[in-house]
């Protein structure tokens, strides 16, 4: 059977030696969040991970979830307990707003936890992660009076969310949708219509679920130009808060799908529900890629767990099974093979995955930081500057880790042998679950474009010269310090093949688009490894220090160097043919007729 044990080490390492989140203890949510606090919530969150929800995980994905002919969803045995353990704990209000009942602790803590939660059980943690993207949008454009009455029953978990975009001849293309809302005398709006793929969309986990649904109204345009956004419950709220009569919404059927069994996939219809206008109308479509960004960075989390928890359970496979002997000679002298982990192609698929896991953990953490920054920070140009940051990396979060963490939940599987293939030893799962993150919430190749297409051109390329900027500054840094001299050059040829790949689309991507969209994916993992090679130099040099200092655990900071150091000698130096992928265009891609497939 799998198991999982939650990196709070490696997370608390990365909050306080490289992030160094005392230094931010002035702004609102930090200053309650010292060192002692930070590892007491981690260390908690972790076991409630490990204990409650791990053991859930097959469960979930043998058992998956029943819809009844009324429409209800039972979802899986053990998770409503969970569930209400979860709610009763205060995990879901962790970084909430005080003003509605949350926490106020800062992002950055709840995306520690996140990951702890998705690498534990993927398809449990969807409940409530979403309800955290639907929060914000609500948020951040519907009226104090909305805000009030449905966002503390979300905070406190007693409510989840969901985000209702995609149509069944509607998906990346939103200006295709059919779902209509008809306005009514009272200020609310019928809304008629049918979305599917929609994550957590019925269950029996909470006494409402709170649509966000994308409509267009009746005199609005035919196109994107035309969809305004809308709260719709299931049960319908009272001016008080409390419950009235079920809404005219329901589950049709559930999506039978390859992964994710225990969460709820549902085909949603709508039959005249009511629902309510948020924000401006026809600007429906901007209010909700507030959630959809959020959406975007957790499961660019998802990514990063399904490759831990994989690599956990592989690099214990490995040390245990006895297959051959080491071709540098016996390891296990007293028996008749040695454990595969000797074998240095076992090693490979470990250690990319480590020096992945480690990195993007690393990345992911400071991009949350970015988020809080983003908010909270005390001056305009601030929080700009944090804002350009994350936005030009949440479509390499997202597009980038789901990549790699299907690749190394494969790799994980490939370790077992045969008994990867085998249900009982729990990885085809991972390589499942894993599988659906690259797709949803807009798929890879997407992410690709919009980075390609509108982060790098926004404000006149504000952001991307800003990043290079810090990287570049630390490979000075590095190279004037002999203890760090090994990352300079390598990170050097990184920068400088991103840098070629940028400057190759300015001058080839306006005259023709294609060139930019036939290197995107490309460019996307090409600023990926760049972005992980910055913060394993900021992990070092923070290793480093800790050592120095007469850290007491030596071997955790010598183990962080050691991988660090593979990740310059074996992993970024992939970077050339990315970049070439890059220059070569569109043409030779494109020469092929639509009849030759």
């Amino acid at each position: 059977m799998p198991t999982y044990k939650a990196p709070v080490k490696d997370s608390l390492f990365i909050l306080n030696e490289v992030l160094h989140l005392g230094q931010y203890a002035a702004l609102p949510g930090f200053a309650e969040i010292g060192a002692d606090t930070l590892a007491a919530v981690l260390e908690e969150g972790g076991r409630f991970a490990e204990e409650v929800i791990q053991p859930l995980n097959r469960t979930g994905d043998e058992q998956g979830c029943k819809r009844h002919p009324d429409g209800r969803v039972q979802t899986p045995d053990g998770f409503r307990d969970a569930y209400a353990k979860f709610v009763e704990a205060g995990w879901g209000g962790l970084a909430g707003d005080p003003a509605f009942g949350g926490q106020g602790l800062p992002h950055v803590v709840a995306t520690a936890f996140e990951e702890y939660m998705i690498a534990a059980n993927m398809a449990f943690t969807m409940y409530p992660m979403l309800t955290q993207g639907a929060i914000a949008a609500i948020r951040a454009v519907a009226s104090p009076e909305q805000q009030q009455l449905f966002i503390p029953p979300m905070v406190d978990g007693r409510w989840t969310g969901t985000m209702n975009l995609t149509e069944p001849h509607c998906g990346t293309d939103l200006g295709l949708l059919r779902t209509r809302a008809e306005p009514q005398a009272d200020g609310s709006y019928r809304l008629t219509g049918t979305k599917i793929f929609i994550s957590s969309g019925e269950h029996d986990l909470t006494e409402n679920i709170i649509h966000l649904v994308l409509a267009k109204l009746p005199d609005s345009p035919d196109s994107v130009k035309g969809i305004s956004l809308f709260i719709v419950p299931k049960v319908l709220v009272n001016p008080d808060g409390s419950l009235g009569a079920r809404n005219a919404v329901a589950c049709g059927s559930l999506e039978e799908k390859m992964g994710i069994h225990g969460n709820a996939t549902c085909v949603m219809n709508y039959d005249g529900a009511t629902g309510y206008l948020i924000g401006e109308r026809d600007k429906g479509l901007r209010a909700m890629f507030i959630m959809m960004n959020a959406a975007r960075l957790g499961v660019g989390i998802q990514g990063l767990a399904q490759s831990e928890v994989s690599y956990q359970n592989a690099a214990n496979y490995a040390r245990e099974r006895l297959q051959g002997r080491a071709l540098s000679g016996p390891k296990n002298a007293a028996g008749k093979a040695d454990p595969i982990i000797v074998h240095p192609d076992v090693r490979r698929m470990l250690m990319n995955a480590r020096a992945f896991n480690e990195g993007a953990r690393s990345l992911a953490l400071w991009g949350a930081l970015m988020v809080d920054l983003a908010e909270k920070s005390a001056t305009p140009e601030a929080r700009a500057a944090a804002e350009d940051q994350i936005g030009l990396l949440t479509p390499v979060i997202k597009g980038y880790f789901t990549d790699k963490g299907y690749e190394n939940a494969t790799n994980a599987q490939q370790c077992f042998g045969g008994h990867g293939y085998i249900r009982e030893w729990g990885m085809e799962q991972f390589v499942r679950d894993a599988r659906i993150a690259m797709i949803y919430e807009g798929t890879n190749g997407i992410q690709a474009l919009d980075l390609v297409g509108r982060k790098l051109p926004a404000n006149g390329g504000r952001a991307l010269r800003a990043y290079l900027q810090l990287v570049g500054a630390c490979i000075e840094e590095c190279a004037a310090d002999e203890q760090r001299e090994f990352i300079a050059a390598p990170l050097k040829r990184a920068l400088d093949d991103l840098q070629g790949a940028t400057g190759w689309l300015m001058r080839h991507a306006l005259m023709k688009p294609d060139n930019a969209a036939a290197g995107s994916m490309a460019y996307l993992h090409l600023l990926g490894l760049v972005a992980l090679g910055h913060q394993w130099a900021l992990m070092i040099k923070a290793a480093q220090t800790a050592l120095a200092n007469k850290a007491a655990d030596t071997a955790f900071y010598e183990n962080k160097i050691a991988v660090g150091r593979y990740y310059f000698s074996h992993v970024i130096c992939e970077t050339p043919a990315h970049r070439a992928r890059v220059e070569a265009g569109a043409d030779a891609m494109m020469a092929l007729a639509a009849e030759a497939f």
